[in-house]
C-alpha cells in the first residue's frame, strides 16, 4: 500500500477536531464530532479501508507544494503541472461562522486549463459501521445505519456515485473556483452552506479569527514564524467546547515502523495539557489556560477521592478510555497493532500534580488568581503527594513492565510541593506550610541521596538503576537545581554522550531502561531535543544551543510542524502534531531569545 510519510501532512481544525491533509490533496484523517471520536477518514492508518477525501491533479507527475496562509490554520495545497497550476484551499470554519463541523475545500485554477480528480469515500467508526448513502441533486448524504453520524457533501460539479464513493474529474479555466463542502449535520436540517457567498464569508472570518488570535501573542522575537506556528498547532489541540487540550492529533502511528509502540494520543493527559497551557501563557495566550483550569476543576469535583486525578481523560472529561485493537486495519506502513483508547488511563503517575502546579503557579501570577474552590482541591492534591511521593509508579513514559521509583516522578513531586508553597505564600492562602516545606525538603534530599550514581557521575532513571533518562533534563528547567551545578553538568554530559545524536535526543535506551513490556526500539523524542537545547543555553553554551535550535528547525516539515519522534534520518515517527514538541520549541525559543539579548548588551 502507498503510505505518505507522516511529515507530508498539514493540519487544519475547528477547535473541536482536526483533519490531516496530504501534499497530494487527500484528507486522510478526520474524527467527528470530537478529536477522540471515531474516524470518518482514516487512510493514514489503512490506505485501502480507512477512507479519504482526495482532490488532486489528474495529471501524473505534477509538483506539489503546501503552505499556510500567514498566521492562520488555513492550508493551501498547490499543484504545478506543465500546462497549468491548480490549488486547493482547506479550512474548517471557526468562531461565529461555525454552524456545524464543516470541512471546506475551495478548488481554484490559477493558470489553465487545469484538470482535477476527486474522490470522497467516508468510512464511519474506524471503517466498521455500515452506511446508507443517498444522492439528492448536487448533495450526497452519508448516514450511519446505527443512527449516529450524518454527513452531507455538497458537490459543485457533475460526479459519479458508486458503492458509496463520490468521484469524478473537472477541468477549470484560469481564475475559476468551485467549492466542496462536507458538513456534519442531520440530513434534512437547514444549512447556511447554500446561501450565496457563504464560503467567501466563512473563509474571511476564519482567516480573521486566526490572525486576531495570533496578534495576542507577546512574542516578537527572532523565531516568530517557528514559535507562532507552534502556538497555532497547540491551539488546534484545544477544545473550545470542553476546555481540554489533547496530547496529539492522531492514533496508531508507530514509534518505530513495524513495531508495537502504536498508541492513541488524542486524549487529555494532565501532564501534557498543563505544560501546553503553561507554554501558551508564556506566549501571551490566556483564554486557553482559563478554559483548561475550568476543565480540570470539574475533574477534581468528579474525583472518587479528594484531590485525586487520573493521569488522562477523554476530551469531554470521560474517565474510561478502554483500549482496543483495530484488527481490520493494516496500520501505517504495516505497523500493527492499531490501537484506539489507552489502557494507561488507570496507571499511577505521581508526576502529574507537579506539571499541574507548575502551570497553576503561572496562571495565578499572570492570568488570574485562583478561585477558593480550586485551591481547596489543590490542597487535597498536595496533601496526597506529601504522603505518597515515595511510592513507585509507571512514570512519565508510562511503562507497562512494572512500577519503579522514577527520578522524574520524584522531581515533579518536589515541583508540586514547591509551587504550592510559592502560591500559598504569594497569596496568603490557607495551607499547612510547615508540613509542605518539610516534605519538599525531604524529596529534595531523597533525589540527591538515592538517584545520584557516583560511579556514573549522573542522576539515573530510577532507584537502583544505572540508566540515564532525558526526562532528567527538566531538573534545571523547573528550578530544582542550578543549571551550572557540578552534579547537574556531569549528568548533562552523560546524557549528551549516551542519548544525543547531533540535535536529536533519545528519551532513554530501550535495552537499558525500565521494562516497558514491549519489544523493539523507538526513535528520538523531539521534545527532549528542545529540553537539551534549553539546558545548554542555561549552562552558558548559548551559541551552541542556538546552532542546535536552528538544526532542529531543519527537521520541521514543510509547514513547520513536528511529530512526537524522528528516526536518525529525520523521518517522522509517532503521533502528529505533538503538543510536547511544540511547547518544547516555544520554551527553548523564549529562553534563547533572552540569553541572546543578554549577550548583545
Amino acid at each position: 500500500m502507498a503510505y505518505k510519510p507522516i511529515e507530508d501532512y498539514g493540519v487544519i481544525g475547528d477547535l473541536e477536531t482536526i483533519a490531516l491533509v496530504g501534499r497530494d490533496g487527500s484528507v486522510d484523517l478526520l474524527c467527528l464530532p470530537d478529536l477522540d471520536s471515531p474516524t470518518v477518514f482514516a487512510a493514514l492508518v489503512d490506505d485501502e479501508q480507512g477512507g479519504r477525501f482526495l482532490i488532486g491533479p489528474a495529471e501524473e507527475g505534477a509538483r506539489r507544494k503546501q503552505l499556510y496562509l500567514p498566521d492562520t490554520n488555513v492550508l493551501l495545497t498547490r499543484f504545478l503541472a506543465e500546462d497549468g497550476v491548480g490549488e486547493v484551499t482547506d479550512f474548517m470554519p471557526v468562531g461565529e461562522v461555525r454552524h456545524a463541523h464543516c470541512l471546506v475545500r475551495r478548488v481554484t485554477c490559477v493558470r489553465g486549463p487545469f484538470t482535477f480528480t476527486f474522490r470522497c469515500q467516508p468510512r464511519f467508526d474506524y471503517a466498521r459501521a455500515e452506511m446508507d448513502v443517498q444522492r439528492r441533486g448536487d448533495m450526497v448524504v452519508f448516514r450511519a445505519k446505527d443512527g449516529g453520524l450524518t454527513l452531507r457533501l455538497h458537490v459543485p460539479v457533475p460526479f459519479d456515485l458508486t458503492n458509496g464513493v463520490v468521484s469524478g474529474e473537472m477541468t477549470l479555466e484560469a481564475d475559476q473556483t468551485v467549492d466542496f463542502v462536507l458538513e456534519a449535520a442531520a440530513a434534512d436540517a437547514a444549512t447556511p452552506v447554500l446561501d450565496e457567498g457563504w464560503v467567501d464569508r466563512a473563509f474571511q472570518r476564519t482567516v480573521d479569527y486566526w490572525r486576531t488570535w495570533v496578534a495576542r501573542s507577546h512574542y516578537r522575537g527572532r523565531w516568530w514564524d517557528m514559535v507562532i506556528r507552534s502556538a497555532l498547532a497547540m491551539k488546534l489541540l484545544t477544545s473550545a467546547r470542553w476546555g481540554s487540550i489533547a496530547a496529539a492529533g492522531t492514533f496508531g502511528l508507530p514509534e518505530m515502523v513495524g513495531g508495537q509502540r502504536n498508541w492513541d494520543y488524542r486524549f487529555t493527559w494532565v501532564r501534557d495539557a498543563s505544560l501546553t497551557a503553561a507554554a501558551l501563557i508564556r506566549l501571551g495566550f490566556r483564554e486557553e489556560a482559563h478554559d483548561f483550569v475550568d476543565w480540570i476543576t470539574q475533574r477534581f469535583r468528579e474525583a472518587s477521592e479528594p484531590g485525586r486525578l487520573q493521569i488522562m481523560y477523554g476530551i469531554d472529561g470521560r474517565h474510561q478510555l478502554t483500549e482496543e485493537i483495530l484488527d481490520h486495519f493494516e496500520g501505517y506502513r504495516g505497523s500493527r497493532p492499531v490501537r484506539v483508547g489507552n489502557a494507561a488511563y488507570d496507571q499511577l503517575q505521581l508526576d502529574i500534580y507537579g506539571e499541574l502546579l507548575f502551570m497553576i503557579d503561572l496562571y495565578d501570577d499572570q492570568v488570574e488568581h485562583l478561585s477558593y474552590d480550586l485551591w481547596q482541591h489543590l490542597r487535597h492534591a498536595v496533601e496526597w503527594i506529601r504522603v505518597n511521593w515515595a511510592r513507585a509508579d509507571e512514570g512519565i513514559w508510562e511503562v507497562r513492565g512494572g512500577q519503579q521509583e522514577f527520578l522524574y516522578s520524584r522531581l515533579m513531586s518536589w515541583v508540586a510541593l514547591d509551587r504550592a508553597v510559592r502560591i500559598a505564600e504569594r497569596r496568603a492562602l490557607p495551607a499547612p506550610l510547615p508540613e509542605w516545606r518539610r516534605s519538599r525538603d525531604e524529596v529534595y534530599d531523597d533525589i540527591y541521596h538515592e538517584f545520584w550514581d557516583e560511579r556514573r557521575g549522573a542522576f539515573v532513571q530510577h532507584k537502583g538503576s544505572t540508566t540515564l533518562d532525558a526526562s532528567a533534563l527538566l531538573m534545571p528547567l523547573v528550578g530544582f537545581t542550578s543549571s551550572r551545578d557540578p552534579r547537574w553538568l556531569s549528568t548533562l554530559r552523560g546524557i549528551e554522550r549516551e542519548l544525543v545524536d547531533d540535535a536529536l535526543v533519545y528519551r532513554y535506551l530501550t535495552e537499558q531502561a525500565a521494562a516497558d513490556g514491549l519489544t523493539g526500539s523507538e526513535g528520538t523524542f523531539c521534545m527532549c531535543s528542545y529540553w537539551f537545547i534549553e539546558c545548554l543555553a542555561r549552562a552558558g553554551e548559548v551559541d551552541r544551543a542556538r546552532l542546535l535550535f536552528e538544526k532542529m528547525h531543519g527537521y520541521a516539515n514543510h509547514l513547520g510542524l513536528y511529530a512526537e519522534e524522528m528516526d536518525p534520518t529525520g523521518r517522522y515517527l509517532g503521533n502528529f502534531p505533538q503538543a510536547f514538541t511544540h511547547l518544547g520549541l516555544a520554551s527553548a525559543a523564549l529562553f534563547l531569545e533572552s540569553a541572546l539579548d543578554d549577550q548583545d548588551r
